[in-house]
Order: C-alpha cells, then sequence, then structure tokens
C-alpha cells in the first residue's frame, strides 16, 4: 500500500483540519501509514506560512493526539524544512528538537522573501530573460540542498513551474545537477501531486526529470502535500500511473529516519 508523508497543520497558517482528521481520511482510503509533516520553524518569525517556534510543542501534542485516537495505524513525525542558503546550522539544531522520522528539504525562496510559489511575486518573471534568472537560481539552491545531505527526501521538485513558467529549449539542463546530486548522496525524490491542484495542472516532477531518475536509480516516495485532511491520497492513481509507466516498482518508508524499500501496487486504490 501507499502512504503519503507530505501533509500539513493549522498551525503553518494555511492549512486546515485537525491531524486526526489527516489520519483517518487517510486509514479511510487504504493507506499504509501518515506522516505529518508541517512547515518547519525559524529561530526568528520568517514568514507567515509556517509554525512559530512557540508552537513546536503543540505540534509534537497533535501528532501525539492523532497517534491516540488511531493506535494501530503510523503515524510519522516530521517536518517540512525551507533550504535557505547558510541555514544549515539552524537545520542540524532542527533535528535535534524531536523524534523524526524523517525530515523534508525543499526550496520556496530564491531570494530573501521571493518564492518561487508564491503569487505576489508572479509579477517579477516577465521577460525570458527572468524566468532563466528564476529557474537557474531555484535549481542551484535545489541541488546545494542535497548536497547538505540534512534530509532525508526532497520535495515538489520543479516547484518553479508552478505558475506554468518555464524557460525555452530542452530542460534537462536544469534537471542534471539535481540528479547527480542525488545519486552523490543517495537522495530520495519526492512525486507529489500537489502541482494538479495548482495552476500548472501537472505532476511534480516533469516526466523528464522523472525519467532521468529512474534512470540514475533515485528512489521515489508518492505525496500528496495536503492542506486539508481530504487532499490525503489525493490523484495518488495519476501520480502510481505516471512512475510505473517510467518503470519505478518500488517506493519508500521511513521510520525513526531510517529508511526501507516496499513495493508499490500495481493499482490505485487497491482492489478487493
Amino acid at each position: 500500500m501507499l502512504t503519503d508523508y507530505h501533509t500539513h497543520t493549522p498551525l503553518c497558517l494555511h492549512a486546515e483540519g485537525n491531524p486526526v482528521d489527516y489520519a483517518r481520511h487517510a486509514q479511510s482510503i487504504g493507506l499504509a501509514e501518515l506522516g505529518l509533516s508541517d512547515h518547519n520553524p525559524m529561530a526568528e518569525k520568517y514568514d507567515d506560512w509556517r509554525m512559530l517556534i512557540s508552537d513546536l510543542p503543540r505540534y509534537l501534542e497533535l501528532v501525539e493526539e492523532a497517534r491516540a485516537a488511531l493506535p494501530g495505524f503510523p503515524i510519522r513525525l516530521a517536518l517540512e524544512c525551507d533550504y535557505l542558503e547558510g541555514g544549515e546550522r539552524w537545520i542540524e539544531q532542527t533535528s535535534a528538537m524531536a523524534p523524526w522520522d524523517y525530515l523534508i528539504g525543499s526550496v520556496h525562496y530564491i531570494h530573501d522573501g521571493v518564492a518561487v510559489d508564491d503569487p505576489k511575486h508572479v509579477s517579477r518573471w516577465q521577460t525570458a530573460a527572468d524566468i532563466e534568472h528564476m529557474w537557474g537560481m531555484y535549481w542551484k539552491l535545489y541541488a546545494q540542498m542535497i548536497r547538505t545531505r540534512q534530509f532525508d527526501f526532497y520535495a515538489h521538485p520543479d516547484l518553479a513551474k508552478r505558475f506554468g513558467l518555464r524557460p525555452a529549449g530542452d530542460l534537462r539542463r536544469y534537471y542534471e545537477p539535481v540528479i547527480q546530486a542525488l545519486v552523490d548522496t543517495q537522495g530520495v525524490l519526492e512525486v507529489s501531486t500537489a502541482g494538479l491542484r495548482k495552476d500548472v495542472r501537472e505532476i511534480y516532477p516533469a516526466r523528464e526529470m522523472l525519467e532521468m531518475a529512474y534512470a540514475a536509480q533515485v528512489p521515489i516516495v508518492i505525496n500528496s502535500d495536503a492542506h486539508t485532511p481530504t487532499d490525503v491520497g489525493a490523484d495518488f492513481a495519476k501520480a502510481l500511473e505516471l512512475v510505473r509507466s517510467v518503470g519505478y516498482d518500488t517506493t519508500i518508508r521511513f521510520e525513526q529516519r531510517q529508511r526501507r524499500v516496499v513495493p508499490l501496487p500495481e493499482t490505485w486504490p487497491i482492489q478487493a
């Protein structure tokens, strides 16, 4: 069975629903495990869409409450951590704050306060040169993030396409350094259905990147990036069809920052 390891809670200020409702929905649709992975707190307030450091104890309580409500259903404790150049020390400190099952690495910000998936910044990228610059910065940071080896897998790989903005030509020139970083560090790549719910209406990553990852034997996890309970497992049938068509037949599970390989199901949802 599949898992969903990328979900959020209201503590990040832009998600809805109690973690126990995420877990109940995950169980009801036949997932094997759920991971709760809210946006990591920063030492000081950084933006308006992550939990405050003062809310971390409450986050841990919410996860325990969900586990108590569904005692036979595995619920993993995690964070989605923004990679910020020069912020490695904070991630190191964060990794010691709780018994995490995994940490997700992600890139949103390419400059101070400028996130590639924030609608208020779309007007910055009007020309072909603007888009080239944005993509170049994004993928440079993505490869740097992987090479820190601080994270267990890497989220929504080509988030830079969120608004449908792409440079002209063969985009493999952006993907290649990232695939090499994944190979060199034995990293795990996320296949995210969240893009199907965004302007781009595509799974992250693009098929071409996923084909490159498969050829390089980079392992994957399928996730939803859920911000409501009913997002959990959303469009997993499409994601499974995509990864199987590329050649994947296994995925990864995490517990206490250890990984294990498990088979992918043939179809989703599982047929009785």
